[in-house]
């Protein structure tokens, strides 16, 4: 619980894409929720079910963590309401920067990189705090105007995928000693490489840590089109294996380690734990000034997407992250 008398933190939830509900769900995990209201007018079922299966029910993890979503805004202004309604969240804002100075930070809540840059000035400049879902960004141009902000402006900015914080995956980043030394990592990821290659990444990423040298596309497609698979080098010698397919939500995040001693296999499943600790540790950082981990680690994982994404449109050309550094 908060300390008495503490004032929780005012966030407003911005943005929503089509496919993408997190202002229903982030939103419920902070405020608590109306289980009637949300099962009528949430069109996610699966946000839905795996709300309802938490035995907290209607109880938002705010109350704990000293901080309430308190202003929404959607791209269509239909949803807002509904999201309001569901979530209880008290006011619906006309316009995104209409919640400069109404809140204590904003969260970015939508999941297409290309467009982040321009949700995210307004607050940048104004010295807000935000949350920005991943990817960061998809383009090295995008990604140098963040890193200016961070490195330049002193930007107050955090953006991750929930498979950094999933409990499957764990014990993997305290520690795979008793695998030997990491040779072969592969994960299996849903859904198109520019939107959800960073939720396979991310859940990689803390277990073998910084010094991703290269990416390929080994079976190339379109954007449009359906999967690919991307081979990364890192510097310690493990290769990386990502295989990524619109329709693999059956197997979503399915990890295997290979390493000289042993190997392991561990599958991502529950999404509510994964989400809330994500959004704790923003909390966290809002109240601590610590980042939960370093800029730098963003930047690197959003070089991976990009030289992903190069390396199928480029026919499958091996794309050293150093070119966008």
């Amino acid at each position: 619980m908060t300390d008495a008398g503490e004032t929780p933190l005012r966030l407003a939830m911005l943005g929503m894409v089509e496919g993408n509900g997190h202002p229903y769900s982030w939103s419920a995990i902070f405020n608590g929720y109306d289980p009637e209201a949300m099962a009528a007018l949430c069109p996610f079922p699966g946000i839905v079910t795996y709300l309802g299966r938490e035995p907290s029910g209607t109880e938002g993890v705010g109350a704990r963590v000293g901080a309430k979503v308190t202003h929404v805004w959607t791209d269509d202004p239909e949803d807002a309401p509904k999201v309001a309604r569901a979530a209880l969240i008290p006011d619906v804002a006309a316009r995104p920067e209409d919640v400069i100075g109404a809140v204590d930070a904003v969260l970015v809540a939508t999941d297409v990189g290309g467009e982040h840059v321009a949700r995210c000035r307004p607050f940048v400049e104004a010295g807000v705090p935000v949350f920005v879902d991943k990817p960061l960004a998809d383009s090295a141009a995008d990604l140098a105007t963040f890193r200016g902000w961070v490195r330049d402006g002193g930007a107050r900015l955090l953006s991750s995928s929930c498979m950094r914080y999933a409990k499957e995956f764990a014990p993997f980043r305290e520690s795979t000693h008793d695998l030997g030394e990491l040779r072969f990592v592969t994960i299996t990821m849903a859904k198109s490489w520019e939107r959800y290659g960073i939720h396979a990444l991310e859940a990689v990423y803390p277990v073998l840590g910084p010094g991703f040298v290269s990416a390929r596309a080994l079976a190339t497609g379109t954007a449009d089109s359906g999967g690919v698979i991307v081979r990364l080098r890192h510097r310690s010698g493990a290769d990386v294996l990502v295989t990524q397919s619109y329709d693999l939500t059956g197997s979503f995040g399915v990890l295997q380690i290979a390493g000289t001693a042993g190997h392991a296999h561990a599958a991502f499943s529950d999404t509510y734990y994964a989400f809330r600790a994500q959004l704790e540790a923003f909390v966290g950082y809002l109240k601590s000034g610590v980042l939960p981990f370093p800029f730098a680690e963003t930047d690197e994982l959003i070089r991976i997407v990009i030289a992903g994404r190069v390396s199928r449109d480029e026919g499958g050309r091996e794309v050293l992250l150093e070119e966008f550094a």
